[in-house]
């Protein structure tokens, strides 16, 4: 069974009649076509719950939103869907900060988390070497400045930045807009995600994942390493880069079957 529905505008693709239910949320530069392979191996267990993310559809009004405003939209999303019920989250890069954030805010409204990639950034951000925190601050600029720009010239730095770093996703879908979230940290003013992020501390069973063929490292050992002390949760290393449901999406699939089926 699949459905589509519409929440502030942003379309809502619903797969799947399983008694749980995983949102599946997305980062740069990618939409919710990035879960193709995730919903096929899923959906005959579980409801499979994708959207791009607020501000990242191209055809849509361009515009950045706060913290708040994808927090309230997630709880809103999740009470309209899942009243009464508690969701798995399943999520990557800017997804992971998101549905972290969220978690922090909400964690009566979550069962467990599947993070791809992207640790807790305060830890992070103690054990980052000169090279790693300079690359960080180019890129993430970069983008930053691809969204105040906009228009071709934003769109084609954005797919420049997206092909050097090797990502698979569909260059078409890409554009400028995806890019709002790296202003928004840097240069968000009150409403930057630096000032109002929360350390993500999971209480929840948690599975991370994450490639180790990257020039940067997006969570800190010592996190993950702190995870695997309780016996809910696991962390498990890919050969691959930053986008590992999509690079090596069999076995993905069945890490992340096998961990939920526990």
């Amino acid at each position: 069974m699949s459905s589509l529905i519409s929440l502030a505008g942003v379309d809502v693709h619903v797969e799947g009649e399983g008694a749980e239910t995983i949102f599946m949320i997305h980062g740069w530069p990618d939409t919710y076509r990035l879960w193709d392979a995730q919903v096929r191996a899923l959906k005959s267990r579980y409801r499979c719950v994708r959207f791009t993310l607020p501000g990242f559809d191209a055809a849509k009004a361009r515009r950045a939103y706060t913290l708040d405003e994808l927090i309230g939209f997630l709880k809103e999303l999740i009470e309209r869907l899942c009243p009464a019920q508690k969701v798995i989250l399943m999520l990557h890069d800017w997804g992971c900060f998101f549905g972290y954030q969220f978690y922090m805010r909400k964690p009566e409204m979550v069962s467990r988390i599947i993070g791809v990639d992207i640790g807790d950034p305060s830890s992070l951000r103690r054990v980052l070497t000169l090279r790693e925190s300079l690359l960080i601050f180019a890129y993430q600029n970069w983008l930053a400045l691809a969204w105040v720009i906009g228009g071709r010239i934003g769109d084609r730095m954005t797919r420049s930045l997206a092909r050097l770093a090797r990502c698979p996703s569909d260059p078409a879908y890409m554009s400028s807009c995806m890019a709002y979230p790296y202003f928004m940290l840097w240069y968000g003013g009150r409403q930057s995600y630096r000032r109002h992020g929360r350390r993500f501390v999971p209480a929840c069973p948690i599975l991370f994942v994450y490639g180790r063929r990257k020039a940067i490292r997006f969570h800190a050992k010592a996190w993950a390493d702190e995870l695997q002390t309780r016996e809910a949760n696991q962390v498990v290393e890919f050969d691959t880069g930053h986008w590992v449901m999509s690079e090596q999406p069999e076995r993905f699939n069945q890490v992340v079957s096998g961990w939920l089926s526990q």
